[in-house]
């Protein structure tokens, strides 16, 4: 008895030691974030991060499935690299910040399967999150298919979420879904499930004790689906998914495929405080550099206007877009936007003219396009003349030659590994002719702005647009406008399409003009279209339109002020030597802020807020201090702009 009684001791000392040399652990560099990455009892590659030494994710999956191959479970560890620092730093406009720095540690771990094939899972801990992706680093001239990832992020059953379920494929109002359209649930608890079969998209927004945690993804190098979250998530641990069936560009692939060596995008996983995910650039950080070359003058960030926002289709006429143009010179804008159907109810040569106009009133054309094929039941056009290299390479030219400085792309199919490269080819080819591009009723852009400085902005969100179709969508401005800088906008450039200044047709506004004011600030975005018409301009003081006349094409520094995703948020963003601070209150009642701006306290400081009558404005002094107190209306908001004393 006492024999076998020492022997199971000395089996169960054993076990404990093998895992915990099993166990390997990577650290950020200011040590305070760390993974750790082991193999469970089935040979299942698993991790769990921490920060500060509180469990942040529990213990989560990692693992594929493909065609020929398992990958989550009989794996056995082959080596660990050393750990070692990644840095980097790049330029890019249409991010929070002009200048970004990077650093990391990064750790390689190979596995092999059951069958003996290779994957390396790669590791990079940064101060502000973890970044992981897969590697099939054997040769293989085959084309390999990846039918499931295991990918999951368990968290404790007490965190909540913000998250926007993902829309079912072929969908809404000509079949135009998915399309990044739906409402943020707020605050629900973990597990609850998506109440759309399709799942959730990225960014996705956790809150587990004092840390906040965001999940997204890079965008794939053309060998990978975009994916999100699945709809069901038992027990707080949430699932990577592919997209429906239906979400594919005709003829292509929907799932992963690919020959080898075979990257995965990067999972990434932002944790810290609101600051910490506000102020980050992880997402951006680990897309792939620039693929192609562009003059700086081409990449040329700036506001737009635009008739369609308020006017809608019978605006797309010569002679109102002429006065959109003259309405941007006016307003010192870089763009008007010509939308739906230009091309009958203007034509080219008439579009022509209206360039050759607009270049000498220091304003350039941007030209919509209907990127459909057979996906969808959109009637708006051009439709299907950029579904193939010849057709875009010959609408491209012909558009550069008449003088046009970018394309409007709207109505794509999902996030199928085609579909994924049908954006690719897009940008590629509208590169090759210096066309910037932005995209609508589409996927998100997971960092592809870094890898194609000419996307200078996608849509992917419940933008402006649908506050004009229904009462119900302007009812919840307010609070679904204070979300997203903490989700969708939060690392890639969002076209919502901001600020009404004054009425909407058949629509009582529920946002005060300090609260619109402050959009184009709160929201990031390449080319910026403001949604105000020249005759609602006309109804402004012109201290206001001095300030949007002198409003910054891009930014080179941001500081999260204080917020809270749904109630409020405050923001300061720094142009060269002049701060813009932007706040909205997204509550139903008064909200007092008192905001700590004493980096500011050097500054001289002016204030836009919300005037006594409906709709009005107020512009006074301010002084920056270590609580600099307001009191914000309900729906309300604020501009302040400080310039150095």
């Amino acid at each position: 008895m006492k024999k076998t009684f020492s022997l199971l001791c000395i089996s169960i000392i054993a076990v404990f030691t093998s895992s915990v040399i099993a166990q390997h652990v990577v650290k950020s560099p200011d040590k305070n974030l760390s993974v750790k990455i082991w193999l469970g009892p089935a040979g299942n590659a698993v991790y769990s991060i921490h920060n500060k030494k509180v469990t942040v994710l529990e213990e989560s999956k990692l693992g594929l499935v493909r065609n020929d191959e398992n990958f989550s479970a009989n794996l056995s560890f082959v080596s660990a690299s050393p750990v070692y620092p990644v840095s980097e730093r790049y330029e890019l406009l249409t991010s929070k910040s002009r200048l970004n720095e990077y650093h990391a540690n990064k750790q390689v771990f190979r596995l092999r399967s059951q069958k003996g094939q290779l994957l390396d899972i790669i590791f990079q801990v940064s101060n502000d999150g973890v970044a992981f992706r897969y590697f099939f680093p054997e040769s293989s001239g085959e084309i390999k298919k990846i039918s499931e990832e295991l990918t999951s992020f368990n968290f404790k059953a007490d965190a909540t979420a913000w998250l926007q379920p993902m829309s079912d494929a072929k969908t809404g109002w000509e079949k135009v879904h998915p399309s990044y359209e739906e409402y943020y649930q707020q605050n629900i608890p973990v597990g609850t499930p998506s109440p759309i079969k399709a799942g959730w998209v990225y960014p996705a927004l956790f809150k587990t004790g004092k840390n906040w945690v965001l999940i997204t993804e890079t965008f794939p190098n053309g060998d990978y689906c975009g994916t999100r979250l699945k709809a069901e998530s038992p027990g707080g641990e949430y699932k990577v998914g592919f997209p429906q069936p239906e979400e594919v560009f005709p003829g292509g692939a929907l799932n992963p495929e690919s020959k080898s060596p075979w990257y995965s995008p990067w999972r990434i996983i932002t944790v810290g405080s609101l600051k910490a995910i506000t102020e980050s650039t992880l997402g951006t950080d680990l897309a792939a550099p620039a693929a192609v070359k562009l003059d700086a003058a081409v990449i040329k960030p700036g506001k737009s206007s635009w008739s369609w926002a308020i006017l809608k289709d019978n605006s797309i006429l010569y002679d109102v877009q002429k006065r959109f143009i003259d309405y941007a010179a006016d307003m010192r804008w870089e763009y008007c936007l010509i939308d739906v159907n230009w091309d009958t109810r203007i034509g080219y040569d008439k579009i022509k003219e209206l360039a050759d106009y607009a270049k000498t009133k220091n304003v350039g054309l941007i030209l919509w396009y209907n990127s459909a094929g057979s996906w969808n039941s959109t009637p708006y056009h051009p439709k299907s003349a950029l579904l193939t290299h010849e057709q875009r390479v010959r609408e491209f030219k012909r558009i550069q030659d008449i003088g046009i400085k970018g394309i409007k792309v709207d109505f794509f199919g999902g996030d199928g590994q085609s579909m994924m490269n049908y954006y690719i080819d897009i940008l590629k080819d509208a590169a090759a002719h210096n066309l910037l591009v932005n995209c609508h009723g589409s996927t998100l852009p997971r960092g592809l702005q870094r890898t194609y400085p000419n996307l200078v902005s996608m849509e992917a969100i419940k933008g402006f647009e649908f506050a004009t179709f229904e009462q119900a969508n302007q009812d919840v401005q307010p609070g679904h406008c204070t979300i997203l800088p903490f989700t969708r906008n939060a690392f890639d450039p969002m076209d919502y399409t901001p600020m009404v200044l004054h009425e909407i047709p058949n629509i009582k506004r529920k946002t005060s003009n300090g609260f619109e004011l402050a959009l184009p600030i709160l929201f990031l975005s390449g080319v910026q279209h403001l949604a105000e018409t020249p005759e609602g301009m006309k109804q402004v003081p012109e201290y206001v339109k001095d300030h949007l006349r002198n409003l910054p094409a891009y930014w080179d520094e941001v500081k999260f002020i204080e917020g809270f995703p749904g109630k409020s948020v405050v923001i300061a963003r720094r142009s060269g030597s002049k701060w813009y601070v932007a706040g909205i209150n997204g509550q139903a009642s008064e909200s007092r802020m008192d905001l700590d701006l004493s980096f500011l306290k050097k500054y001289r400081g002016t204030i836009i807020t919300d005037g006594d009558a409906p709709f009005s404005f107020e512009q006074r002094p301010i002084a920056a201090s270590r609580k600099t107190s307001l009191r914000v209306k309900p729906a309300g908001g604020f501009v302040m702009v400080f310039n150095e004393k």
